[in-house]
């Protein structure tokens, strides 16, 4: 009964209240080898201090105490302090408030964020705490019903970049439609997006469905996860049509208008805003065999391979093996290409980028990955009109019904305007 009171309820708490709750210390360092962010300072338009879902303790607390608890968490998954650079990881946090955790759940990346994309991860223990952590980019994707024993309320809290191929939205489809069939609730702690001002790209078609694009949503949904829970339930995209008994713990102080920057990277290989705000664009070469940053300091931020036109593309790199980058592609070779750290392209899906680089192959056939492009595309048509020679104004053209479309369904899912 209590999560129907509390569902899609924001609740009056000022952050520092729950600061005093929050006992731990920590000073903001991400561990285990991960690299800090580079310049990723928060930014409203607001006056108000943003407060994410997870730093609203007084709010959900009540809801976990003599519980068993899951959560599904990473490096981000975090309660700030006063200082935004200052924070505890909410594992700890919950631990040091006697909150009783059976398990964590750990997406793409693992719970300390350390593996490389698309990394099989295994069960293991935490180090740090000696909790359980099941793999949910293992074997399987989805808690299997064993997984789930002993647990009586759910908690999941990652930070998202609002793009369909980021894989946390498709974990969440798995986490909610297994709460749904074990009839145990969910707590969704929310967090901004930080490309929540737009919407673009593709809509997928359901026979492209993979992990990588599980529903028929534009490439750039503008929504937070607890707007895109919303959707899932009530769009009935969970097997069977079964729905999960979810509560979200709404952002404070936030509207989709606003920039956000991110305090902690939300993935080993997007290290700061400008690889957040190419990401929707420059991912797309994930499906192609141009390498977009990996194996440098600089992911997201530049694109390249041998086989471009050295006359047409004076940018030159060698990817190596890094952090979240164990065999990036063309490893050691030398790739031509270019240099997007300082573009100021904002709020939309680019293809420029992507169409130079086809039309400036010195092997074509080199280019796309087929299968793995349409995954990224959510279509099969975007590689034909590539190839095609469509320009970018007609093939965006191209998107706006699906983009229409989606935007009349999403409104009935806003928590913010």
């Amino acid at each position: 009964m209590w999560f129907n009171v509390l569902k899609n309820t924001v609740f009056p708490i000022t952050i520092g209240i729950v600061l005093v709750l929050i006992s731990c210390g920590n000073t903001g360092k991400t561990g285990d080898g991960i690299p800090k962010t580079q310049n990723l300072t928060p930014k409203t338009q607001d006056p108000r201090p943003i407060a994410v879902g997870a730093n609203q303790t007084e709010t959900y607390i009540s809801l976990l105490k003599g519980k068993r608890i899951g959560i599904v968490a990473n490096p981000t998954s975090v309660i700030f302090k006063a200082n935004i650079k200052n924070y505890t990881h909410l594992v700890d946090s919950l631990l040091a408030l006697k909150i009783k955790i059976s398990k964590v759940f750990s997406p793409e990346h693992g719970f300390r964020g350390t593996a490389d994309a698309g990394e099989l991860i295994n069960d293991s223990k935490d180090a740090k705490t000696g909790l359980s952590i099941v793999s949910l980019h293992g074997e399987h994707r989805k808690p299997k019903l064993e997984d789930l024993a002993n647990i009586d309320v759910m908690v999941f809290d990652l930070q998202d970049v609002g793009v369909r191929f980021y894989t946390y939205i498709s974990t969440l489809h798995y986490v909610m439609e297994a709460c749904a069939e074990a009839k145990i609730p969910l707590i969704i702690l929310d967090r901004p997006n930080p490309n929540g001002s737009y919407i673009d790209g593709p809509t997928l078609e359901i026979e492209n469905q993979s992990f990588l694009g599980m529903h028929p949503i534009p490439l750039v949904h503008g929504m937070t996860i607890g707007e895109y829970a919303k959707m899932i339930n009530g769009e009935t995209w969970l097997k069977n049509g079964v729905q999960c008994q979810m509560t979200v713990i709404p952002v404070k102080n936030y509207n989709h208008s606003m920039p956000y920057s991110l305090p902690i990277r939300p993935s080993p290989n997007l290290p700061n805003d400008q690889s957040i705000r190419l990401y929707p664009s420059l991912g797309l070469f994930e499906g192609t065999d141009i390498n977009a940053g990996r194996g440098t300091e600089f992911q997201f931020q530049r694109y390249g391979a041998p086989f471009l036109d050295k006359k047409v593309f004076n940018f030159t790199y060698t990817p190596v093996e890094n952090f979240g980058a164990k065999n990036p592609k063309h490893k050691g070779k030398l790739c031509y290409g270019e240099d997007l750290k300082n573009d100021k392209t904002t709020n939309q899906v680019s293809l420029k980028w992507l169409i130079k680089a086809y039309n400036n192959a010195t092997d074509k056939s080199k280019v796309f990955n087929t299968a793995n492009f349409t995954k990224h595309a959510g279509t099969d048509k975007l590689q034909k009109q590539i190839e095609a020679g469509l320009t970018e104004e007609q093939i965006k053209a191209t998107w706006q019904k699906g983009i229409e479309t989606f935007k009349n369904t999403r409104k009935k899912y806003l928590i913010y305007k």
